[in-house]
């Protein structure tokens, strides 16, 4: 009868059985390389956990007990750049002006000009052009306002006048740095 029975049994039936066989199939798959899955990401782990054990320990040896680390330079190496010489010429002197703000302020500069170490004939030159230079520096802190005067602004201050002074005054010469011996900038 059980021969007699499996041949009755419905083709719904039969899907049924068929269907639980599959999934136990793809039960048994997912078993299969679930182990295989967990040792690759043992593995990976490992090799994680040593690389950084290696990196941190690499590290300390090579500071010790230095924490500014290995990224300065000695000041006695062959690799650190010297900050170049310069002459300077103080043929301009102390200038005064205003500033150009609603209420002026009083300006008092004294600016030394640097060009090339031993350049005489940038020197000739700023002797020709003394009073060419004293009118452009007065000019040039007259169109300023005292907010721009402030120390904090002085770097850029030298850098934009250095630059104006080699496009519009100087010919062969080249200033190379600006020192303000004094910049007084007072409240009137």
């Amino acid at each position: 009868m059980s021969e007699e029975h499996r041949a009755a049994a419905s083709p719904v039936e039969d899907e049924a059985v068929e269907e639980a066989a599959g999934s136990k199939k793809k039960k048994n798959n997912l078993l299969e390389i679930l182990p295989t899955l967990l040792k690759f990401a043992a593995i990976a782990l490992a090799a994680f956990v040593v690389v950084v054990t290696i990196s941190v320990i690499t590290y300390t040896v090579l500071n010790g007990n230095n924490s500014k680390g290995q990224t300065l330079i000695p000041e006695n190496s062959p690799y650190v750049g010297t900050k170049p010489q310069y002459s300077y010429s103080t043929i301009v002197g102390v200038v005064r002006c205003n500033t150009r703000d609603a209420t002026p302020y009083s300006v008092v500069v004294d600016v030394a000009i640097g060009y090339t170490l031993n350049d005489s004939q940038a020197q000739t030159e700023f002797t020709a052009r003394q009073f060419e230079l004293r009118d452009f520096i007065r000019n040039y802190f007259s169109t300023k306002y005292a907010e721009d005067l402030k120390p904090e602004k002085e770097p850029q201050l030298k850098q934009e006048l250095m630059e104006l002074l080699n496009v519009r005054i100087l010919d062969t010469a080249k200033a190379r740095n600006i020192v303000f011996n004094q910049l007084s900038v007072m409240e009137m």
